[in-house]
């Protein structure tokens, strides 16, 4: 079934055709008389109601047939068909409703012998119905155009779906894995603190059920189970870290890539904290610049060997999910950089396209 606004387009062409039509038999008819104006428009009316009737059938029963749409031979063979039945039909009904409309106003409808006539609007229906099934397989065509394009971008969006999720997926075993083997390391030397975090894991654990299957949370939630991550690495290295919070409130209900924060926090205990003896201090903030949300975490200790940061970040497994996630959620409206601060120290930030409006 074509849209309805195609339809509508269609009935009024189609209608402005034969007014265009009935008009000009009008102008011609006045040239030679000055009375019986409805003859004129009785000849077109009648012409464009038998051609209305026979497309309206022609349509009815060929329809079956717009599957053949991408082989123009096999679907304008389908249409062929009928035009026989207009050689047949037209001539017969057409002038039958003008002998009709005469008979009544008490006058006779003259015309040439009938095998002229049928000569004539044979030959003159024969050129309108290739009109006609020409512009029904255009617009067949472009609206199976429109199909195909519709269906294909589902497969994409379906297609970068199951990718996003796979991709979030991912990082809970991969954040469980780590986290199990911080919590075994200490089962023999400080059931206590063991203990303190499986239960630090266990809210964790609590709030990635609350993200289901989405692929963007409030960052309110994102910050929830990064709090819970860093209790829980801050409990293994308590003499070891310390971490400030400058987070922009009017921000929380934004929406950001889930689990987004918790690697890039995974990275300064990785690379930093476990590798040094010495205090690291951590800074994480998110705030807005010129329109975007800026997320940091940030060290003042790390060093990023080389001078390809990126592709540094990139050999990690959270990092590069992250990229991958960034990607095809936003495109390059959102961007990730590792960058080296002086004199030591790394900086992750990522940049967001944000979606709530200014506060008045």
């Amino acid at each position: 079934m074509r849209p309805t606004r195609t339809q509508t387009i269609i009935a009024v062409a189609w209608v402005l055709f034969w007014l265009l039509m009935t008009t000009t038999a009008v102008q011609e008819y006045l040239r030679d008389n000055d009375h019986g104006v409805w003859k004129p428009i009785l000849w077109e009316t009648s012409s464009a109601f038998t051609g209305s009737v026979l497309l309206i059938l022609q349509r009815y029963f060929t329809r079956r047939h717009d599957h053949l749409i991408s082989s123009p031979l096999r679907w304008f063979s389908r249409q062929l068909v009928w035009l026989p039945i207009y050689w047949v039909a037209f001539v017969p009904i057409a002038f039958g409703i003008r002998h009709v409309v005469y008979r009544l106003a008490g006058e006779t409808y003259a015309h040439h012998a009938w095998p002229q006539v049928y000569l004539y609007e044979d030959v003159k229906m024969t050129v309108f119905f290739f009109i006609f099934a020409s512009i029904t397989f255009g617009v067949l065509s472009y609206h199976a155009m429109m199909n195909e394009k519709l269906r294909v971008e589902r497969v994409n969006a379906s297609l970068r779906e199951a990718q996003l999720l796979r991709l979030t997926q991912q990082l809970q075993p991969h954040f469980l894995f780590n986290a199990l083997n911080t919590i075994s390391s200490l089962m023999h030397s400080d059931v206590a603190r063991a203990d303190a975090m499986l239960i630090q894991l266990a809210d964790v654990l609590r709030a990635t059920l609350d993200v289901g299957e989405q692929h963007q949370v409030p960052l309110e939630l994102e910050l929830r189970l990064l709090r819970g991550y860093a209790a829980l690495m801050s409990e293994r290295f308590s003499d070891r870290v310390h971490i400030a919070w400058q987070i922009d409130d009017s921000l929380l209900a934004c929406p950001v890539p889930v689990m987004s924060m918790q690697p890039l926090l995974e990275n300064i205990f990785k690379h930093t904290v476990e590798r040094r003896r010495q205090s690291t201090a951590i800074h994480i903030s998110v705030s807005r610049e010129q329109g975007v949300i800026v997320v940091r975490l940030e060290d003042d200790a790390g060093v990023l060997p080389g001078a390809d940061v990126k592709t540094e970040g990139a050999s990690g497994i959270g990092v590069r999910n992250l990229r991958q996630r960034l990607a095809g959620l936003y495109g390059e409206r959102a961007s990730f950089n590792l960058i080296q601060l002086a004199p030591a120290g790394v900086r992750a930030e990522m940049r967001l396209p944000c979606r709530l409006p200014y506060a008045s």
